[in-house]
Parts: structure tokens; sequence; C-alpha cells
């Protein structure tokens, strides 16, 4: 009965009235607390408290001495028996530390963790052919940098769980983000980019290099880079299919995308070069005409490194013992109060 009357009460509510704003279902987290509830009074009838009666001495004539001497006797000390208050207060104290050790709680609804499983590098062509204005953004003309910064800004940001770093290259590599779960950060550094701010030509050989040491030092195992050009390389420290080979030892997957119309200006795209280093790593080559055709890339990269989820790992907890413990707490002060006025007024 006191159960099925605790599970009735609002427990919801009461967490507001301390202050926590929770949501989630009500459970116990120690049910069998319930039981027990009758050990005082198991241990009252095992064990009764004993009763001494003290030695005393009669004197008859007491009252006449009492009389003679002329000293005035004082009251006796009084033994105040427990109260019908005390009594209800302990049991009341004792059922509210029994609800309180049962554990009462809120269990939110489960949280879907991601892993975070994955390093996933971005090294991307800036040299002066990028400036090329032969792609559109929403109608506008833009140039195919600008319009890949704003492709790769959406792939980003759906890519919550990876740890992303950025390289950026035309005739040296450098790096301009480390491998972080920050993508905000990862976006932020991408958009500060601008053609031209490492060279002129285009040095894929040696980007790879660079990403290669990125990745030995890294520590997660699932190592992916995103090789993004519209030029031929410029005869660099280590040919690009050389570089394909060392990532592959390493394990780096290397998807290829070869930017560029049909139609193109400046220099030529070097197709067989790209299809080269994605075959050598297990990737895959891609071509990009224009804005909505890389989209179509990037989605489908999507699909061939998806983000991995755990299944239901942690379900938010909010703890309520404090509610019936305060109480308990509470109405033993006051009841401690109340019997301390008794006995001096009384």
């Amino acid at each position: 009965m006191l159960h099925d009357w605790l599970n009735s009460i609002d427990w919801h509510h009461l967490a507001k009235q301390f202050g926590v704003d929770a949501e989630g279902t009500f459970q116990w987290g120690r049910p069998w607390a319930y039981w027990l509830l009758p050990v005082p009074l198991i241990v009252w009838l095992l064990y009764p408290p004993k009763k001494y009666k003290a030695a005393s001495l009669r004197f008859p004539s007491f009252d006449r001495l009492h009389e003679a001497s002329g000293i005035r006797t004082k009251k006796g000390t009084r033994i105040l028996h427990r109260s019908l208050l005390q009594f209800i207060s302990m049991w009341v104290v004792w059922v509210l530390i029994i609800v309180a050790f049962a554990d009462p709680r809120l269990i939110g609804k489960p949280d879907r963790k991601i892993i975070t499983s994955r390093s996933f590098l971005i090294t991307a062509d800036i040299s002066n052919s990028m400036g090329t204005t032969d792609w559109s953004v929403n109608g506008h003309a833009a140039s195919r940098w600008t319009a890949v910064r704003s492709v790769m800004n959406e792939f980003i940001q759906r890519r919550e769980g990876d740890r992303m770093g950025l390289v950026l290259f035309a005739s040296q590599p450098f790096l301009q983000t480390p491998f972080t779960p920050d993508l905000s950060v990862v976006k932020t550094l991408l958009n500060e980019s601008d053609v031209g701010m490492a060279g002129q030509v285009t040095a894929i050989g040696d980007a790879i290099g660079l990403g290669i040491k990125l990745f030995r030092s890294d520590t997660l195992k699932t190592k992916v880079m995103l090789l993004l050009t519209d030029g031929v390389d410029a005869g660099t420290n280590i040919s690009p299919l050389d570089a394909a080979s060392a990532a592959a030892r390493d394990g780096i997957i290397i998807y290829t995308i070869g930017i560029g119309q049909h139609q193109r200006f400046g220099s030529d795209l070097d197709e067989g070069t790209l299809q080269g280093i994605a075959a050598r790593t297990g990737g895959k080559y891609f071509r990009a005409y224009n804005h909505q055709s890389l989209e179509q890339v990037y989605k489908t990269l999507d699909q061939l490194q998806p983000i991995k989820f755990t299944e239901e790992q942690y379900k938010p907890v909010t703890e309520l013992y404090f509610i019936p413990l305060s109480a308990a707490l509470a109405l033993g002060v006051a009841t401690l109060f109340v019997m301390s006025l008794v006995r001096l007024f009384v």
C-alpha cells in the first residue's frame, strides 16, 4: 500500500519545487529497501527495553525531620515519557529515510552517442586555377574554390563524430587545421583560406606525403583522406602514385575528386593519376563538373563513410533521494524543537 502511494506521487512536480527541472520515467533504484521498514519494530520485540527498579530507603519520620530542620525540599527529577508526537515523528522519519534509501530517480530517454573512430583529412588544392570563375552558386557566377568551399562546409557539418583535419596545397602543402572533433574550428579556418595562399602550381604528391605524416601521429585506426584538385602534379619530391602506395601501406583510404568542366580553361586535369591514387588506397575517384555534381559527390561520400553510433549507451539519471532525506531532517529538527519547548514550559 505504501509503495503504491509513493508511486502515485508526482515526483516531477516535487523535483521542480527543489529547483530540479528533469524529465523521464520514474523508477526506484532499490525497490527492495521497503522490506527494511519493520526492522525497528522487530528489534523492539526481540530485544525489549529492560526496566530496572532502583533500591530505596523508607524513612517514616521524614516529614517530622523536615519540619524540625526548617529546610525546604526541592522537586525531584521528572522523567518525561515519550509522547505520541515523538512516537509518530520517529516512525515518519524512519519511513522517509527508507524512501530515500530506496533511491527514487527519473530515467531520461537514452542518448544516441556517436563513436569517434575515424580521422578524416581534407586535402584541397588552392592553386591559381581554382580561382577560375566557371561555376555558379545559387544562380550567381563563382570561382571553383568558392563553390568547393560552400559545399565542403555542408559536408563538414554532417561529419559529426569524425576528427577532421584540413591540408591546403598548391606549390607546397601546409597544415591549416590539425585533427580535431570541433568541426566549427575546421569550418572557420576553411572559410579563411583562399586561392594563392600556397603558391601557383599543384604539388599533389607532397600534399599526400604531409597527410601521411599527420596520420602517423594520430591514434585512431580508421584513416580517410579526401583529395580535391583541378590540376596536374607539377613535379614534386614524391610522385602522387608513390605517395599513394605509401598511404596504402599505412591503411589510409584516399578518395579523389577532380574539379572542372568539360570545356576547361587553365591546366589540364590528370584524371588517370587521380584514379590511380584512389585505386591503390581502396578509395574511389569522382568527377565534379559543377556545384550540383560536387554536392552529389559529398552525399556519396557520406554513404561510403557513414557516421557510427552506439545503441542506447547512456541514459541520463536524475537522483531524487535528497527530497525524502530533506523532509526527514526537517521533521527531526522540528520535533526536537517542539519537545524542547514542552520540557521548558511544562
